[in-house]
């Protein structure tokens, strides 16, 4: 999710959607077998932009080595940029987040909800 940072080059990885966002339109693009589902979905505002991004990954040597890429990525992109990215495990479904370099899993709905909100002060959440 982005916050200021130019995305520009992390949505041209991808295919750009330019698409409200909406709960059925993320399953589906995550849903296993999409031609979507791998890579990262770059939301800015109320809009998913792109998905199937390509983002970099963190160089951090003390990075938790039972994380995979995906984590490596959210991590890596957060390090680069002012964006709070989401994480779902594809193993194990926890949910978690990365902002600033930092990674937080085994986040509760009840907290990432506190985060987005105050992050995006929208009404994101209520759709």
């Amino acid at each position: 999710l982005g916050n200021s940072s130019d995305l520009s080059f992390y949505t041209s990885t991808g295919d750009i959607i330019n698409a409200n966002v909406n709960v059925r339109l993320i399953e589906n693009i995550f849903f296993k077998n999409s031609p979507l589902h791998d890579g990262a979905v770059i939301i800015e505002k109320d809009k998913i932009v792109a998905a199937r991004c390509v983002l970099p990954v963190t160089e951090n040597e003390e990075f938790p080595p039972h994380l995979g890429m995906r984590h490596r990525a959210a991590a890596g992109i957060s390090e680069l940029s002012d964006c709070t990215v989401l994480i779902v495990s594809e193993e194990s479904g926890t949910v978690g987040y990365a902002k600033n370099g930092k990674l937080y899993t085994n986040v509760s709905k009840e907290d990432l909800t506190l985060v987005l909100s105050k992050d995006f002060k929208s009404d994101l959440l209520s759709n």
